[in-house]
């Protein structure tokens, strides 16, 4: 074989090999039909009234949040504060510039806060070496989140994701005092909080999930979509049943269990849910 005829073999090789790989991830990169991060966000807004406050710690809708605020202008009023930024004193001015009135509003709270946090960020050595030191930052972010929450839910609603309420070791003061102090109201894919205790109407959601589970989109087991995004939507729909379940609008319930099988078939909560109601609907 000459070395030319091997050249053009070696070169035909190549490229199939280059075209079978990208054949085989074409499915998971084309990103054409890609609007899942647009239509989280306006899941989000579309659910939020005019200047209320949403906490969460999901840069799932942190990120695309500070798009469709700061390039695309949209719901400028909704007031998106991430409960880990919390942690770095830079994200401070940013809340100053963007939400000022809050800011105001907890001032207090906020500065006390913040000398601990810049005395952390300059000797975090001297925390971990120090209980009491610890002792005193945790304190001081738990009563500044406290402040903002109560302050902020005098003048607009405050919601939460659904992240915020699963223990761990930075978030346990939030999964005990919220549930305890307010009512959750599920409300589309976040929680109202509601200070007191009786049935709020949660009007249906008419959800946009364009490539999540419709078979137009594919992604990779890990893939956040798969891992975080999805769960987020049928956790939320589920919650959403149980909500009405509780005060026993079984139909209702019925409509939020299916649509989360619609989305995840297999998920065992929504199918124990849907049986539950349906059990508990009169005889036709």
């Amino acid at each position: 074989m000459s070395f030319g005829t091997s050249y053009c073999v070696a070169a035909i090789a190549v490229l199939l090999t280059s075209a079978t790989a990208f054949a085989g991830n074409w499915p998971f990169n084309n990103r054409r039909h890609y609007f899942i991060a647009n239509d989280y966000v306006e899941n989000l807004l579309s659910t939020i009234e005019p200047n209320g406050l949403l906490l969460t710690q999901d840069w799932q809708v942190v990120s695309p949040m500070f798009y469709a605020q700061e390039v695309e202008r949209r719901r400028p009023d909704v007031k998106v504060v991430d409960i880990n930024l919390l942690r770095r004193s830079w994200y401070f001015d940013y809340l100053r510039h963007a939400y000022p009135s809050l800011i105001e509003r907890s001032r207090e709270k906020i500065d006390t806060y913040l000398e601990d946090l810049k005395e952390w960020e300059h000797d975090p050595g001297a925390f971990a070496r120090s209980q009491p030191l610890t002792q005193k930052i945790s304190v001081a972010f738990s009563e500044m989140v406290r402040s903002i929450v109560t302050n902020e839910i005098r003048f607009a609603p405050v919601y939460i994701t659904n992240e915020l309420l699963a223990a761990n070791q930075t978030n346990s003061y939030l999964t005990q005092w919220i549930p305890q102090t307010y009512q959750l109201v599920p409300q589309g894919l976040i929680f109202n909080l509601a200070t007191d205790q009786s049935f709020h109407d949660s009007p249906d959601p008419h959800l946009q999930t364009r490539g999540l589970a419709d078979g137009t989109a594919r992604f990779e087991k890990d893939d956040v979509v798969n891992l975080k995004v999805l769960p987020t939507y049928t956790s939320m729909l589920v919650n959403r049943g149980r909500y009405f379940a509780l005060f026993n609008q079984h139909e209702r319930a019925i409509i939020a269990f299916k649509e989360a099988l619609t989305l995840d078939p297999n998920l065992v909560a929504a199918r124990e849910g849907l049986a539950q109601s349906t059990a508990k609907l009169p005889s036709p």
